[in-house]
């Protein structure tokens, strides 16, 4: 974090310097489309900043609760509540009219005054050689600002699976169009779809074999059986569209998705990597393990019990995926409340008593893990530091903080490895903390997503209760589980 404000000031003094220097504004209708809201476009209105302190004062006010928020993450849950409060006061009483502006406007706002600041600076004046060093961090703030990522948490689910059978993901991106289609309104819609549909299933029909062939051995007969079911489903799909049947889209594609991830999972052989040996004998999850959890909701007439339905993911995160689950068949979290809900995220996990994790009843200490970060590209995760801390912060990583109801663990501040049973969900809008900059990619360890229902999460606050979380299915990928079978 303070590397990335560093970076802020220094685009933020060169720009000031530049205008200063040139005399020039920007046009009224650059600042519109870059920056939506009026009230934050007048005060990018760049001939009337006349020095660094105003200029700076806009990056300060939008980075500085985003970083109190994201530590606050690693506290306890009321520790980190009231630290995350007490930033919103500092935050508005400092802003003045700005006062009523939601946290993820600041930030949209603070990436887009970087972007802004950065494209002034370079497009007037060449990079001097003094200032050569610095040009990684331009590089980067490219990224900030780039399009928007997948945000759906079952393609994120399908994408991260440890295996590359072209034929397939082209049928499952072809499938996954399906739903930018779907922004045409009315019939305009059915024919793009039609496409796409048409499209998948010619290229499944010539990849049969292809596909098979890279099933493991030991699920050839599931993975046939999902491909007579994607078949059938493929089929049923174009005589929907004959019939503009634009309600049933969305059903069906979601429908041919998952007999998709179904025959994607069948490609994976057994576990694909060896854990480091001082976590070897830790609960883990080697595979994926599906999870029911039920809440009891307080004090709302619309809204008395919510259920959610999560994928908790080993394949990426063994060691944390596994911490979970052994906690889930200890019923650790039955009748905890929710200890955190302040529209940043919601978390629980923090126990009666002094200890702020799970304690080991044959130990008698807290039960920790360690940081576990998988990135793209590697065949294992990393253990122990933060991808900024291991000079890696540009990367991306498989399990990324985009989808509405991303499940990671919370932390101690400044020990990465201190994480026991606090868990968190993130509620955002993923267009706002694009992949490759998303402040908390690579900070906190992702292990699955919200796949049913993950709407509902908005709808909970501090004080209702996790009735029971149960596991529905891959408790078999669980190993060296601490409690024991039977009873906890």
């Amino acid at each position: 974090m303070a590397t990335f404000q560093a970076a802020v000031c220094s685009v933020a003094q060169l720009t000031c310097n530049t205008i200063s220097t040139s005399s020039r504004s920007i046009n009224s209708d650059v600042v519109s489309w870059l920056c939506p809201s009026s009230s934050f476009s007048s005060q990018l209105r760049l001939s009337s900043v006349s020095s660094f302190s105003q200029c700076t004062s806009i990056l300060q006010n939008s980075s500085v609760e985003l970083q109190v928020r994201t530590e606050s993450l690693r506290l306890p849950g009321k520790v980190a509540e009231s630290r995350a409060a007490a930033a919103g006061n500092i935050i508005n009483t400092n802003s003045g009219p700005r006062a009523e502006i939601g946290i993820w406007v600041r930030i949209k706002k603070g990436v887009v005054s970087i972007g802004l600041a950065a494209a002034l600076a370079f497009a007037q004046f060449p990079v001097a050689p003094a200032f050569a060093a610095a040009e990684p961090v331009y590089t980067e703030l490219g990224v900030l600002i780039s399009g928007p990522p997948i945000k759906d948490a079952n393609a994120l689910l399908r994408y991260a699976l440890p295996m590359s059978n072209k034929p397939i993901k082209d049928i499952q991106r072809t499938l996954e169009g399906v739903t930018d289609a779907l922004k045409l309104p009315g019939v305009k819609a059915i024919d793009p779809v039609e496409r796409d549909v048409r499209q998948a299933s010619r290229l499944f029909n010539q990849n049969k074999d292809s596909i098979l062939s890279d099933v493991a051995a030991s699920k050839t007969e599931e993975a046939k059986t999902a491909m007579s079911k994607l078949s059938d489903a493929l089929l049923e799909f174009q005589d929907l569209l004959t019939q503009k049947d634009r309600a049933g889209i969305l059903p069906k594609q979601k429908e041919c998705l998952e007999y998709v991830g179904n025959i994607e999972e069948a490609m994976v052989e057994g576990f694909p990597y060896e854990i480091p040996a001082e976590y070897a004998k830790m609960p883990l999850l080697k595979g994926r393990a599906k999870v029911e959890m039920k809440v009891r909701v307080k004090d709302n007439p619309n809204l008395r019990n919510a259920v959610f339905e999560m994928t908790v993911d080993g394949y990426n995160a063994p060691v944390t995926a596994g911490n979970f689950i052994d906690l889930v068949e200890r019923r650790f979290y039955d009748n905890m409340e929710i200890q955190r809900a302040d529209g940043f995220v919601v978390q629980t996990g923090d126990p009666d008593g002094p200890a702020e994790g799970f304690v080991d009843p044959e130990t008698g200490k807290i039960r920790t893990i360690p940081l576990e970060i998988m990135v793209e590209g590697d065949k294992e995760p990393i253990y122990g530091g933060t991808l900024e801390e291991l000079g890696r912060f540009r990367e991306q990583t498989k399990l990324p903080f985009n989808a509405f109801g991303t499940l990671a663990m919370a932390r101690e501040e400044f020990e990465p490895d201190s994480a026991s049973s606090q868990i968190f969900w993130l509620l955002k809008e993923s267009e706002l903390t694009p992949s490759n900059a998303n402040i908390l990619d690579g900070t906190y360890a992702v292990f699955g997503y919200i796949t049913e229902n993950p709407e509902y999460l908005a709808d909970l606050k501090v004080g209702d209760v996790i009735e029971s979380i149960r596991v529905t299915s891959g408790l078999d990928n669980l190993v060296n589980p601490s409690y024991k079978v039977g009873g906890a």
